[in-house]
């Protein structure tokens, strides 16, 4: 009997998507989102029967009930409550404005006796109402100064002004008040300020329509405001939630990526340093090619220094000798057969001076180049 009674509530309220929609829509403070119910139908079946008995704050409908009289009541009494705290507020800044034109000018006798008699009911009113505490607790408690509230209340000011004054104060509270509710209306409308009295009373009369239909809006406004936080959250979530899939996803394409290309960059960096190496190694032979040749360079002009040493001494040996046999010639000349003999010695060894000469050329030649 009882899944009958929750079948037909749950067709009462819809199928699908729809049953999802008023249900998240029934738990508006409730953190579930459409893919919760979507992935658990008996939970989902289960909010839907719940609907039936609670409401959208979650409370069950027999509480509702009592929570709405007694909030009924504590309206009752706060309107109460501020209707006596607004006519004593009223009636203490009349006395305050009558002693400050007192101060000023010079005020009637009759406003003097007037305003004087109700400050004095005012406070030994108020201060009989302290004295007697059967109002605000049953428990008995210690008097102050010994006073009692009858002592008190034989302070009052005479029956006469008394009278005169319940019978003046009607008037002016009237005129008080009406002051005070045309202020209001001109702070409502500011626009209504320059208008005439008639007419402010007029709109005074709607005021308080005007300032339901204010205070509805706002309540309405304060639960579409209430509704898209909770939406905002719910969207929040869900763009998270996306956010996370979209990055992992994200990480694991450049993972997939860097272990495809990665290969080709090591080949890469491999065909680099390889290159390199052998400009390195290159640039090692040139230079020991050029330390060599320099190495044979300076062999080379060595041994040929030597032999340039060699070549000049035997020059100055021959020419030292050249001249010891043209000394001998000459003083041989005087002699025949014997100076022939000593002249074919002298053109051999000017024969061998020249081809000495010669070799130094060239060896100086080739030094200089």
């Amino acid at each position: 009997m009882f899944v009958g009674i929750e079948t037909t509530n749950i067709l009462v309220l819809g199928s699908g998507d729809n049953l999802h929609q008023q249900v998240l829509a029934s738990f508006p403070l409730c953190d579930v989102t459409e893919e919760d119910l979507t992935q658990n139908p008996q939970f989902c079946k289960l909010l839907a029967t719940l609907t039936q008995h609670v409401d959208r704050s979650g409370l069950t409908v027999p509480l509702k009930a009592d929570l709405d009289r007694a909030e009924q009541k504590l309206q009752s009494q706060k309107r109460q409550w501020l209707r006596f705290e607004s006519l004593h507020r009223g009636l203490q800044e009349m006395i305050q404005e009558f002693y400050v034109r007192k101060h000023n000018s010079t005020v009637p006798p009759d406003q003097n006796m007037f305003y004087e008699t109700m400050e004095r009911c005012l406070r030994v009113t108020r201060c009989a109402k302290q004295l007697d505490p059967s109002s605000i607790t049953s428990q008995d408690q210690p008097s102050v100064l010994g006073l009692t509230p009858q002592q008190v209340l034989q302070l009052l000011p005479s029956e006469k002004n008394v009278q005169r004054m319940k019978q003046a104060l009607p008037r002016q509270l009237e005129r008080r008040l009406k002051e005070k509710c045309l202020s209001l209306v001109s702070y409502y409308q500011p626009e209504w300020e320059n208008e005439s009295e008639g007419l402010k009373t007029n709109k005074l009369s709607h005021l308080s329509t005007l300032l339901d239909k204010d205070k509805k809006r706002t309540e309405l406004l304060k639960e579409t405001c209430r509704e898209n936080t909770v939406l905002l959250q719910r969207q929040t979530q869900l763009y998270l939630s996306e956010l996370i899939k979209c990055v992992q996803l994200l990480q694991t394409l450049i993972l997939d990526h860097r272990l495809k290309i990665q290969t080709d960059l090591d080949r890469k960096k491999l065909d680099y340093f390889e290159g390199k190496c052998e400009l390195v190694l290159q640039k090692i032979k040139t230079e020991m090619v050029e330390i060599q040749l320099d190495t044979y360079s300076l062999d080379t002009i060595s041994a040929h220094r030597k032999i340039r040493e060699n070549l000049e001494s035997e020059l100055t040996a021959c020419k030292a000798e050249k001249q010891a046999l043209e000394m001998k010639l000459s003083s041989f000349e005087i002699l025949g057969k014997a100076f022939e003999a000593l002249a074919d010695e002298y053109c051999r060894l000017r024969q061998e001076i020249d081809m000495k000469n010669w070799a130094l050329k060239e060896l100086t030649k080739y030094n200089e180049k």
